[in-house]
C-alpha cells in the first residue's frame, strides 16, 4: 500500500471529535477487521485529590505532524489504514480526547497498530494536559502522563 494513503486522517483539532468520522476515513473493501480506540476524559485520576471536572490540552504546534509520523510508524508494513485525532482545548468530563480508527486485512494487525499507535501517543505527542478537579485545584501533566 502507498504509505501516504495509510494515515487517512492524522489531525489535532480544536472542535469536537467523533469515531464515526474516523471509521468512515478507513472504509476500504480491502479491509476485513476495523479496530476503534476512544479515550475520553473521566472524572477521576489516580493523582487527583477530589473530582475531575475538565481537561485542558495543548498542543506544540508540531504536534499534527508528529502524530502523523506516529500514525505512520504504527502501520509500517502491515498494510493497515489509520484514522487518528487528537482534542486540544478544554474538554469536559465525557469529551472524547483521542479517537483511532484502524483498518486492516486482518483483526490481529489492526489490534496491534491501534495499541502501538495509542501507546507511542501517550510517550511521544508533544500534548499537555492540565487536569482540572471540583474545588479548582489544578495540575499539569507532561509527555506520558
Amino acid at each position: 500500500m502507498d504509505e501516504r494513503r495509510a494515515v487517512r486522517t492524522a489531525r489535532i483539532s480544536a472542535e469536537p471529535i467523533t469515531l464515526d468520522a474516523h471509521l468512515s476515513a478507513v472504509d476500504d473493501p480491502a479491509m476485513g477487521a476495523e479496530v476503534s480506540f476512544v479515550g475520553r476524559v473521566r472524572d477521576h485520576d489516580p493523582d487527583a485529590t477530589g473530582t475531575v471536572v475538565a481537561l485542558e490540552y495543548t498542543a506544540h504546534p508540531d504536534a499534527a505532524a508528529t502524530l502523523h509520523a506516529l500514525a505512520t510508524d504504527a502501520v509500517g508494513t502491515t498494510g493497515a489504514i489509520v484514522a487518528v485525532s487528537h482534542r486540544v482545548g478544554r474538554l469536559a468530563v465525557g469529551d472524547a480526547a483521542v479517537v483511532i480508527a484502524v483498518a486492516a486485512a486482518h483483526r490481529g494487525i489492526a489490534f496491534e497498530v491501534c495499541r502501538t499507535l495509542i501507546e507511542a501517543i501517550k510517550t511521544d505527542l508533544p500534548v499537555w494536559k492540565r487536569q482540572i478537579e471540583a474545588d479548582g485545584t489544578t495540575a499539569w501533566k507532561g509527555l506520558g502522563g
